[in-house]
């Protein structure tokens, strides 16, 4: 079980032994701190809380006063069932770093993706649009017919034109391709979701 809380710093190029350059996102994770352990005999589930960052006591809610008192991120990540050994491994106050990731481990990374506000089906969804020729104007990104002529309203779930983006992503099977303790760099092969200062969870 392998996960640490991080921030998106950017994109940058990496070249491998071979001369070929891959694109790379650029992850700082702070070492985190184990905040709780949940466990399928006490909570009915299996899980790790990490906690990560500052922040003053008083930006924190009632409920986390006392627990987390200087943590400003609490993430949980849920353990699959054959990983609850290493789970076992772990208690409260423990400390994980960018150092537990190899080069080559596969990861997966969850963010907040970009919110880019009112869009049109083309974009939203990938539709094709009308016509170009044949008089056809302004009309080319138009939704066109939504088919909505036996039950006379609008389907539930009917792709149409709205706001876009803003939502949680997982990117699966991303390569570590650098791990630099030193300086608390994760750089995972390929883009990940999020603007830069995301709050991403990667999971191994």
């Amino acid at each position: 079980m392998k996960c640490i809380v991080g921030i998106k710093l950017g994109m940058t190029q990496v070249f491998d032994e071979h001369g070929v350059c891959h694109p790379a996102t650029i992850l700082e994770a702070a070492p985190a701190t184990v905040a709780g352990v949940r466990t399928t005999d006490t909570d009915g589930y299996s899980a790790l809380q990490l906690a990560t960052g500052s922040q003053k006591p008083e930006r924190l809610s009632k409920a986390r006063r006392g627990v987390h008192d200087t943590a400003r991120y609490v993430r949980e990540f849920r353990v699959r069932p054959q990983a609850t050994a290493a789970l076992a491994e772990l208690k409260v106050g423990d400390t994980l770093s960018v150092e537990q990731f190899n080069v080559g481990d596969t990861v997966s990374v969850s963010a907040t993706s970009k919110g880019k506000g009112f869009q049109g089906v083309v974009k939203r969804h990938g539709f094709a649009g009308g016509p170009k020729t044949h008089g056809n104007k302004h009309h080319e990104r138009a939704p066109g017919s939504i088919g909505a002529t036996g039950v006379q309203r609008v389907l539930k779930g009917t792709r149409m034109a709205g706001r876009m983006g803003g939502d949680r992503v997982t990117v699966k099977n991303l390569e570590v391709v650098q791990v630099q303790p030193e300086a608390n760099l994760l750089l995972v092969r390929g883009a990940v979701p999020g603007r830069r200062g995301s709050l991403v969870e990667v999971r191994g």
